[in-house]
């Protein structure tokens, strides 16, 4: 039996995250108990990786509460949606008000803000702490982002920050709001990471078909790439990837099935996107990209019949390979603009207050998405807090002006050779459309209002005022009331 009242903090879920994330706060001098819905996994995880440690195994509920220092401190790492508000109910008749939970898991930030708000009539501090980095990040330090009830975070702050990755003697982990901003946060990150991926498989796409770029020349290519503006941790485990061969010495890359799979944090991006009115163009488009890469036999029965050019590029190719960098940097850039503007309509509309500075800061180390730019962005904010958009911040300004040539160049070439960019062609779209100051939309409007009496506003009237035409002459004056814009 354990003793009682001596651990700083319990873990719940005891697969790989769970236990690497035990492993790295017993590292960091901090007593954990860990507890698992199947008991027999805690006797496997005690007799296996924290053999020799300090961490302390519980075999029931009761046994776990109790070795808990007050208040208490338990982090479930659990499956998103329903376990999440099974193990609140089973955990809540053992708790006392003052008690802290904090969800560690992919959780939607809707089921955040309701638990924060449920619990907090309890009197139980609920934390949504999206975490980032994998199996190796949970295991040496992770990008950690809380949010939810803020009473909480002095009593997990040197916990959380003492097992996050380090950037420059910083914490890849700070407060970034209310309720459900942390999972909110930690969602946008997954967005960009989706539209990162989609983005180099174009780049590979058009490297290895397009010019014929053996697997050796791709990988000295990443390799090249990752040593200036485009270092990240994305480009260099993908020209880990290009080097990996199978047991028969051949490529591995090249027998692995060309379906995507996702686990949905990408799809919310894209729908909370929707919700708010936020072009999330890049992000969205690299979700249906792993929705159309599903359509494998499809696929297969269709390159049968539905013929296009041969994807062969036939100009320089090294011009080319620059052209394409340079679309995959512009590209990135507008990535993160984008989730950006989500990240401030959904403050705005949730009254969050988040530094988009820290956000930046968080980012740069532990997660899948840590980039050399990022340093950039925080800059940016740190610069202008109330920055509408990374794209009119100076150095980003500069930095898509260089690559704009080539960025069109590799669109186009893709379009002439059939190769699809649809992640690269939807950020130059998005770019393209910022940038004008007066887009095809009138026409858009003045046919709902034809059609449909949706009213329309004037460029020569103040914002704000509706009108109606008669188009047809018949139907009268009556419009179907002002529209949202």
């Amino acid at each position: 039996m354990a003793q009682e009242g001596v651990a700083d903090i319990g873990l719940i879920g005891l697969a790989v995250m769970g236990q690497n994330l035990i492993m790295n706060m017993n590292d960091h001098g901090f007593k954990v108990v860990a507890f698992n819905r199947t008991v027999s996994k805690v006797d496997d995880f005690l007799d296996g990786l924290a053999k020799g440690s300090n961490v302390i195994g519980a075999h029931s509920i009761d046994e776990f509460i109790k070795t808990l220092k007050r208040p208490r401190k338990i982090m479930l790492m659990v499956k998103a949606g329903d376990a999440v508000d099974a193990f609140i109910n089973i955990l809540l008749p053992h708790l006392e008000k003052g008690d802290i939970i904090i969800d560690g898991g992919n959780s939607h930030f809707t089921d955040t803000n309701r638990r924060v708000r449920d619990l907090k009539e309890k009197g139980i501090i609920f934390i949504g702490a999206g975490i980032s980095g994998g199996e190796e990040g949970a295991r040496h330090g992770p990008s950690i982002m809380p949010g939810g009830n803020p009473e909480g975070w002095p009593h997990v702050k040197d916990i959380l920050q003492g097992i996050s990755a380090k950037v420059d003697g910083e914490p890849c982990c700070d407060w970034v709001g209310d309720e459900g901003a942390g999972h909110y946060v930690k969602m946008v990150h997954n967005g960009i990471e989706y539209g990162d991926m989609q983005l180099i498989g174009e780049a590979y796409d058009l490297l290895r078909r397009g010019i014929g770029m053996d697997m050796p020349g791709l990988q000295r290519t990443f390799s090249e790439w990752n040593q200036a503006e485009l270092n990240s941790y994305l480009i260099e485990i993908t020209g880990a990837i290009f080097g990996h061969e199978d047991s028969d010495g051949k490529p591995l890359l090249d027998k692995i099935l060309d379906t995507a799979g996702q686990k949905g944090t990408g799809k919310w991006a894209g729908m909370s996107a929707l919700d708010l009115g936020v072009p999330l163009t890049l992000i969205t488009e690299a979700v249906y990209s792993r929705c159309l890469s599903s359509l494998k036999e499809e696929r297969v029965e269709a390159s049968e019949v539905l013929k296009g050019p041969e994807p062969k590029f036939d100009g320089d190719k090294e011009e080319f390979v620059e052209h394409i960098r340079q679309a995959l940097y512009a590209s990135k850039i507008i990535s993160y603009a984008q989730g950006f503007m989500l990240m401030r309509d959904a403050a705005h509309e949730f009254n969050w207050t988040i530094n988009y500075g820290s956000v930046a800061l968080m980012w740069r180390g532990g997660c899948i998405i840590r980039s050399r730019f990022l340093g950039k962005i925080k800059e940016a904010y740190d610069k202008n807090p109330q920055l509408k958009n990374l794209l009119l911040d100076d150095f980003f300004k500069g930095e898509i002006q260089k690559c704009q040539e080539g960025w069109r160049h590799t669109v186009a070439s893709g379009a002439y050779i059939g190769i699809p960019t649809p992640a690269f062609g939807t950020a130059l779209g998005f770019f393209d459309g910022y940038r004008t100051a007066r887009l095809p939309a009138n026409l858009i409007q003045a046919q709902r209002d034809f059609f449909g009496a949706h009213t329309y506003e004037r460029i020569d009237q103040p914002r704000g005022k509706y009108f109606h035409t008669n188009w047809t002459g018949t139907g009268g004056k009556v419009s179907a009331g002002s529209y949202n814009a």
